[in-house]
């Protein structure tokens, strides 16, 4: 039969063998067509590798010749090295399965899925990594599902934005008011997803939606939704605190404290504050104890938050948020460390040891902390802000406003190293101590030192000269000084300079050489003095009109990508000042802020080119212009302090005047209660926006 194959009945070579099988099975039909393959393959054609090693033995099996072709032909391949001549069978026929029921099918998939069930419990309770793996990945799609949410809705309004007006012409009015509405929506509706999202991490995505609420730059839609967070915050158990000091100090609760209240006095993002009997001195304290579940998530929730602050500039280029990334990157590992917080409360501690019995700061005692626990004196008093108790404690809201605004640029224009979160929270007032040196009737204590900031000097010495420019009154001098300083301080274009103007100072920018000093139908401002006395129309105005702008949104992100981060974190803080102002109700206004904070500018150029001069007059001598230098630097510095003592003066005999008028109004309205409570503030109406300008 090989004779079909064009071959001889001996010995085939390899490729004679592998030619000869092609030729004999191409005149086969298909369909009669078997071969068998020793090593287990039923596929044609053969392989290489198998030819050489088998024996070919063809079989036909014909009824007639002449139907030859009809009848199934079969190859036979052997092992060479099997010598046996039954050959093997080719395909072992399969032993048919059981079927089962659609009952029993249905049962099976149950039994598989409880037993799975069970298993992933045991692992979660049991296993540390996996249970952290679980809620990591929950943590992460919570907040990326929020973030591509936010994502969509921005760009659909964003989209139906373009299909307004037609080409070639401006917008209406019912167009503009339209964009701008759809905008205000938008955010609201973004920023609430977000926050519910931040809200169930909690950790530090709290404290990610605290430091979009501080940077009042932000559309007001935003910084007002995240502004909740400042105080909803939830404690840790007792027990999980109890079992996390033994961790880390190998001492529980019982083992360090005589009494431990259970009900935490106040809860923050990071850690909570319980009132305790230190066991060693008996000493009634404040412990300050880290969220338990904090450090096992906090790797995993950085590089979340940074994957979606990557991911949202990708979608959206000109919406720059690495600057948040940034912050929370380089902060929050120090803020997760009290050593570090002790650190920076000693370091405040001695850079106002100078000036004992001209400031009323106070910063309570920290007995001992280690990482994650710290032990400090306990202070009995109330929020900055709560003007019954001021009003109980006859202090007076006026010169605690002040005061504050005295102690921040101290630590601005002076020391060069300031606490970036001043909030409500973080600040206490109380009567004055008996062991206090402060001047006036009350102490501020400042807690919460984990945020510190150092400003290079350079940067603060600009930044005083540029806040000064801002007190004069506007001209071509004073406006080419304002950019110079601006340039210096922010990095930052000619297009840009309104928008950091208004973010430093809380107002519109004022009125120059590049603008309508009658933008709408308001009047812009000359300097920061005048800008106090706008009434409310004028300011609604000017915000309008600062609203039309469609670059707004963009030039907002541009400002806060360009300038540097410490100057951002100085933004952060002058809001922060401003909105204690508000919240206090004061009588002078806010310029009598500008006023303390411009005496302080003027006392640090003055202490700076002093230093340059004493360099000066060490390697180069005396000389003319030295002197003339000093001279130059004794008049500004007497001019500026001398002028801005009296302005202080006249604004604080207003500020007494307006007082007196409240009380007597209260006075002719309900009696003596009612003038005391009108004196006080608590019967002042007033519109408490931590925006000043309303952005959205």
């Amino acid at each position: 039969m090989l004779s079909l194959f064009g071959g001889s009945h001996g010995h085939l070579s390899r490729r004679s063998l592998h030619r000869a099988l092609r030729r004999g099975l191409s005149k086969c039909p298909g369909e009669y067509r078997t071969i068998c393959q020793a090593r287990g393959r039923s596929n044609f054609p053969l392989a290489s590798s198998d030819i050489p090693n088998a024996h070919l033995r063809y079989e036909t099996i014909c009824r007639n010749k002449q139907d030859h072709l009809n009848f199934p032909h079969r190859f036979i391949l052997f092992p060479r090295h099997l010598h046996t001549s039954k050959p093997l069978d080719a395909t072992p026929t399969p032993t048919p399965r059981p079927t089962r029921t659609k009952t029993q099918r249905r049962i099976r998939r149950l039994r598989n899925l409880l037993f799975t069930l069970v298993l992933l419990t045991i692992l979660y309770h049991t296993y540390s990594p996996f249970r952290h793996t679980i809620l990591a990945g929950i943590r992460c799609a919570r907040l990326m599902r929020a973030v591509m949410m936010d994502v969509l809705d921005y760009k659909k309004v964003f989209a139906a934005e373009e299909k307004l007006g037609s080409p070639g012409r401006d917008l209406t009015d019912e167009e503009k008011q339209f964009r701008r509405q759809a905008r205000k929506d938008c955010h609201t509706r973004s920023a609430t997803r977000l926050l519910e999202a931040l809200k169930k991490n909690s950790g530090i995505y709290v404290k990610l939606g605290q430091h979009v609420a501080a940077v009042q730059v932000l559309p007001k839609e935003w910084t007002s939704t995240m502004t909740p967070l400042q105080d909803q915050c939830f404690p840790t158990p007792l027990e999980d605190i109890d079992r996390m000091l033994k961790t880390d100090l190998g001492l529980g609760i019982n083992d360090l404290f005589d009494e431990f209240d259970p009900i935490p006095i106040g809860v923050a993002s990071l850690a909570q504050v319980h009132c305790a009997i230190d066991k060693k001195t008996g000493r009634r304290v404040a412990v300050k104890v880290q969220h338990s579940d904090l450090q096992e998530f906090a790797k995993v929730d950085m590089i979340t938050v940074n994957f979606a602050i990557n991911f949202v500039k990708y979608i959206f280029p000109d919406f720059e948020f690495s600057w948040l990334g940034e912050e929370m990157n380089h902060m929050l590992p120090m803020e997760m460390d009290f050593r570090q917080e002790s650190q920076n409360s000693k370091r405040c501690k001695n850079e106002f040891r100078h000036l004992k019995g001209k400031t009323s700061l106070y910063l309570p005692e920290v007995l001992w902390a280690e990482r994650r626990c710290m032990v400090m004196e306990y202070i009995k008093g109330s929020r900055i802000d709560d003007l019954i108790y001021l009003k109980n404690h006859g202090i007076d809201r006026n010169q605690v406003s002040q005061e504050l605004s005295r102690i921040f640029s101290q630590m601005v224009y002076l020391n060069g190293n300031f606490h970036a979160d001043p909030h409500h929270g973080n600040l206490l007032i109380r009567p004055k101590s008996i062991d206090s040196s402060s001047p006036f009737n009350f102490d501020i204590c400042l807690l919460d030192h984990g945020q510190y900031f150092d400003i290079p000097d350079d940067l603060r010495v600009n930044y005083a000269h540029f806040w000064l420019s801002l007190i004069k009154k506007s001209s071509k001098a004073t406006t080419e000084e304002r950019r110079y300083y601006a340039k210096l301080v922010g990095n930052i274009d000619e297009d840009m300079y309104p928008f950091l103007e208004s973010a430093i100072t809380g107002q519109i920018n004022m009125s120059d050489e590049s603008n309508d000093p009658t933008y709408g139908s308001g009047v812009r401002p000359t300097s920061l003095l005048e800008s106090g006395s706008m009434n409310d129309d004028q300011v609604g105005t000017l915000r309008a009109a600062m609203m039309e702008r469609d670059d707004l949104i963009v030039s907002i992100f541009e400002l806060l990508r360009t300038v540097p981060k410490r100057l951002l974190m100085i933004l952060k803080l002058s809001d922060l000042q401003r909105s204690l102002d508000q919240s206090l109700a004061t009588t002078g206004g806010q310029s009598r802020i500008f006023v303390i904070v411009a005496r302080y500018c003027s006392e640090a150029i003055w202490q700076s080119d002093l230093t340059s001069i004493r360099e000066s007059l060490s390697t180069t001598g005396i000389s003319f212009g030295l002197f003339r230098k000093f001279i130059h630097s004794a008049w500004d510095y007497t001019y500026w302090n001398t002028t801005l003592g009296i302005v202080e003066w006249g604004m604080d005999v207003r500020a007494k005047w307006i007082k007196l008028t409240l009380w007597v109004h209260g006075l002719g309205k309900g009696g003596l209660k009612e003038a005391e409570d009108e004196a006080a503030g608590l019967r002042t109406k007033r519109e408490i926006s931590k925006n000043a300008l309303g952005l959205s």
